[in-house]
């Protein structure tokens, strides 16, 4: 019995010793280096104040009782900072003082893999980047991040083309500004240029295209002006696009068919032009295609969709196309948003649409379309007000075969006509065959032009009175007046 209480605390000093060894719990094996130590809590004081000493902790930053937003790892018998976030994330985190500054002890971190910053410049002191010494983090950093820095201004350092291993770089909503740097190309590791929510101007550069590791580029909310660079469809690797809320002009390059894995593409308000673009038929994973707010102009009739079966928002609207809207459009059965709304489209809406199985929103207000919309009941009752075709002068639904509870909003109904005492079927309604949809037009363009007084409506026995009533009231009224005349005659 006590040999194996023995062996029982040899098994647990061996245990523990393994333990220890592995830099979990004593002290004097796993610290932190003192130069390191040193480095980091100067750089902590030159954004967060120097009353902060570190003191609360034990037995240094990567102990017992780490400080949020500092993770460590332990190499070569030593812990060594890893990555570094100031700013509010936390309870606990290190938020910034009223006068952050940046001190040179933060280019000296040995192992750093990641670095940013939240909401830490964002009081009335302004602070632009540091120029020199980025080029000590070039062998280690992979993250690099400024969000929600306000008073963060100037331009991109040059010597961030130094941090060659960076794979993600992110500058999201802060105030930076003037050009982009054209050595930002060297960085061809980076997975993620986020660039967004800033007020840089001037072209995007044609470096860009060297990146061919990139996965996300984002150059949103931004002045940037010029031309889209014929180099991003070297980019074959990339899956998210978005070069919204700027200022670029001239067409869409033919060289963007490359972008074959491209998910989403966004160039929504700019000034872009020259017609549509057939390098967007091409990218075969596109998802979210955003066009909208510019003056593109043109037709799409010819549109080919067959590539674009996964599309699942197509959103045209204002871009000054005109036409008829093509009935291809229907063989993205993915669809769930089709926008083509402020336009100048013209003709019938295909009734192709109802077949779309997953479309639940479909704006096509602000046209010039004509004609009856040949949807079921159960169409819009399904889409609701997610179906927009008002402000389209000479459209118009048939009340006589749609309930008033799923009509569409804004759209006036066909002028009160028997629709059974037409030579269509309710299926040539539907389909815009025979003279029932010629009839229709005719009567949905009169009533509109508000040319229809009330005189004639009564003359046509469709102001007070329902259908059948109002076609007898005029027979009546003519047989009377002809045995009038032909007795005054006699």
């Amino acid at each position: 019995m006590k040999s194996r209480a023995i062996m029982l605390v040899v098994v647990v000093i061996v245990f523990l010793e393994g333990w220890w060894c592995n830099g979990q719990i004593v002290e004097d094996v796993a610290q932190m280096e003192i130069s390191e130590k040193t480095v980091l809590y100067n750089s902590i004081q030159g954004f967060v104040g120097n009353w902060w000493n570190g003191s609360d902790l034990f037995p240094d930053p990567c102990g017992w009782t780490p400080i949020q937003g500092v993770t460590c790892d332990f190499m070569n018998g030593f812990w060594y900072v890893t990555d570094l976030n100031i700013g509010p994330l936390h309870d606990n985190s290190l938020n910034c003082g009223e006068t952050p500054e940046f001190r040179p002890q933060i280019f000296e971190f040995k192992h750093l893999k990641s670095l940013s910053f939240y909401n830490c410049f964002s009081s009335n002191h302004l602070i632009t980047l540091p120029i020199d010494n980025w080029a000590n983090l070039g062998s280690s950093l992979e993250s690099l991040e400024f969000r929600s820095n306000p008073s963060l201004i100037g331009p991109i350092p040059s010597t961030f083309g130094s941090l060659t291993m960076l794979q993600s770089l992110v500058l999201i909503e802060n105030g930076m500004m003037n050009n982009l740097p054209s050595n930002i190309g060297n960085l061809r590791n980076l997975k993620r240029l986020v660039i967004s929510g800033n007020k840089f101007t001037g072209r995007i550069p044609d470096t860009i295209g060297s990146l061919n590791e990139l996965l996300i580029l984002d150059l949103s909310r931004n002045s940037l002006s010029g031309q889209i660079p014929k180099s991003i469809g070297y980019l074959k690797s990339l899956i998210k696009l978005d070069l919204s809320n700027n200022l670029l002009m001239g067409n869409i390059p033919e060289d963007l068919d490359n972008l074959k894995n491209l998910t989403l593409f966004d160039l929504r308000n700019n000034n872009v032009s020259g017609g549509w673009p057939k390098s967007i038929e091409e990218m075969t994973s596109l998802q979210e295609l955003v066009l909208s707010d510019n003056p593109i102009g043109g037709e799409i009739v010819n549109i080919n969709c067959e590539n674009m079966r996964n599309l699942m928002i197509l959103d045209l609207s204002n871009t000054g196309l005109s036409g008829k809207i093509p009935n291809s459009i229907a063989m993205s059965v993915k669809l769930r948003y089709v926008g083509l709304s402020n336009n100048n489209f013209t003709g019938n809406l295909p009734y192709e649409f109802e077949k779309m199985p997953c479309v639940n929103a479909i704006y096509v207000n602000g046209n010039n379309l004509t004609g009856v919309l040949n949807f079921s009941a159960s169409f819009y009752g399904k889409l609701r007000r997610r179906f927009k075709a008002w402000d389209n002068p000479n459209l118009c639904y048939v009340s006589e075969i749609i309930s008033s509870g799923h009509s569409p909003f804004g759209v006036k109904p066909c002028m009160s006509v028997d629709v059974s005492g037409f030579s269509g079927s309710n299926s040539e309604v539907r389909n815009g065959s025979g003279k029932v949809q010629e009839r229709l037009v005719w009567v949905a363009s009169v009533a509109k032009s508000e040319k229809l007084n009330s005189d004639f409506s009564s003359s046509l026995g469709l102001l007070k009175h329902g259908n059948n009533e109002g076609v007898w009231l005029v027979f009546v009224m003519e047989f009377f007046m002809m045995i009038f005349l032909w007795s005054f005659f006699k």
